[in-house]
């Protein structure tokens, strides 16, 4: 039984579902100014120009971090397989969605191999070309995090470019 449901019938809809639908809506819309949560608009012009994705995590009904693995195989050359607890919703038909799935990187822009997000080389997060299907309802808990982790600019790249 998922958390959304009541003997089998849904007295409302799931939270995590009806989250993620905001977050849909609030990476398309990308417009008023508010403070952080899965309900405000994280992705404001004013306080983050030029970004548009709303990173988030989920969390099954145990309380446990549901992870994902990208470039299985390692058919893209330039990457090796990764796994991820970081997540992009790209599209939502009910509480069914489409899941790109995002590389913890350190500061060098290297793909992180342990999916920690309180660990000290976690720097932030890079769209990947790899997605999920995931039903939303089997989920219980969904934590929205900064827009600012998505293609953060480390410095070291920013001394990269004045000097070279």
């Amino acid at each position: 039984m998922s958390c959304g449901k009541n003997n089998g019938k849904r007295d409302i809809e799931g939270c995590v579902c009806e989250a993620v639908e905001n977050i849909l809506a609030e990476q398309e819309a990308v417009e008023e100014n508010c403070p952080t949560s899965c309900y405000s608009n994280l992705l404001s012009p004013s306080a983050l120009p030029g970004k548009d994705t709303i990173p988030f995590l989920l969390y099954d009904k145990k309380g446990k971090l549901f992870s994902a693995f990208g470039n299985v195989g390692g058919f893209l050359d330039d990457m090796t397989c990764f796994e991820t607890i970081f997540f992009r919703v790209e599209a939502l038909r009910g509480c069914c969605a489409t899941l790109k799935l995002l590389k913890p990187v350190d500061v060098e822009g290297d793909t992180l191999s342990v999916c920690d997000p309180c660990a000290e080389d976690f720097f932030g997060l890079e769209k990947s070309d790899f997605c999920i299907e995931v039903d939303l309802d089997c989920f219980c808990a969904i934590q929205c995090l900064s827009p600012e982790l998505v293609n953060r600019v480390s410095p070291m790249s920013k001394k990269k470019h004045h000097h070279g």
